[in-house]
């Protein structure tokens, strides 16, 4: 489908695979071609399976474009929220294989998975941005409201705790931790599993349970982002 991601269709399960040859940046090409792979899994399939490559998930948003002034971050940020946005409430199932590291934008991605699970080793997950020097964004909070325990997540976003996997599955960033070799395995029998039940009552279910967040970052997103990149005093 792309250099930077590859799609294959196994039975009715979608699996899109993250592979930039380095750490899964979310570029303009990389969202491109995710919401490329989303949608065409929303056209075959009743469930998708996303992952990065071994050791990698996602690093989140590309730093060379972050880094080369605020105007161009804006557009990366509103790009990739979109994205995850789609994810979040897209009508088939959506299984989060997290094969390694997920910083930042890449931990939002694993947040949008209906399952989520995540290879056990020395990998790295949660929210940086305070560590940074940045606030968390709506779009970040939400999500992070939404699918963290509420005892997580003061130390998650204001606190800018990194996670490995055990504790991200303490937290809620991930619902399962797995050997390496069986994440894939077991991200595809969730997705089976998912993808048997009804379309229509999945897909309702999950616009009840996600749509009132969907609308507010959608509606917060221009304003939060000037905020963001034009901080009042800066």
């Amino acid at each position: 489908m792309s250099e930077l991601v590859n799609y294959r269709l196994e039975g009715k399960t979608a699996i899109v695979e993250m592979d930039d040859g380095k750490a899964n940046a979310l570029s303009d090409r990389m969202i491109d071609a995710l919401l490329a792979a989303l949608a065409r899994a929303e056209g075959e399939a009743s469930a998708m399976v996303l992952a990065g490559r071994p050791e990698r998930f996602c690093a989140g948003f590309d730093l060379r474009v972050m880094m080369s002034g605020p105007d161009n971050a804006k557009a990366l940020l509103q790009r990739g929220s979109d994205l995850l946005m789609r994810l979040y409430g897209t009508p088939i199932a959506l299984v989060i294989a997290c094969t390694g590291h997920a910083l930042a934008g890449g931990a939002l991605v694993v947040l949008t998975g209906d399952v989520r699970i995540a290879a056990a080793g020395p990998y790295r997950i949660g929210l940086n941005e305070v560590a940074i020097g940045m606030p968390v964004p709506v779009l970040a909070m939400e999500l992070a409201r939404d699918r963290l325990l509420p005892t997580a997540l003061t130390r998650a976003t204001l606190l800018a705790h990194i996670h490995s996997p055990d504790e991200a599955a303490a937290a809620g960033y991930v619902d399962e931790v797995a050997p390496p070799a069986e994440v894939m395995a077991r991200a595809l029998a969730e997705a089976t599993r998912l993808g048997a039940l009804g379309r229509a009552p999945y897909r309702a279910t999950k616009e009840r349970l996600r749509g009132k967040t969907i609308a507010h970052v959608r509606a917060t997103l221009e304003d939060d982002m000037r905020a963001l990149m034009f901080p009042a005093g800066a």
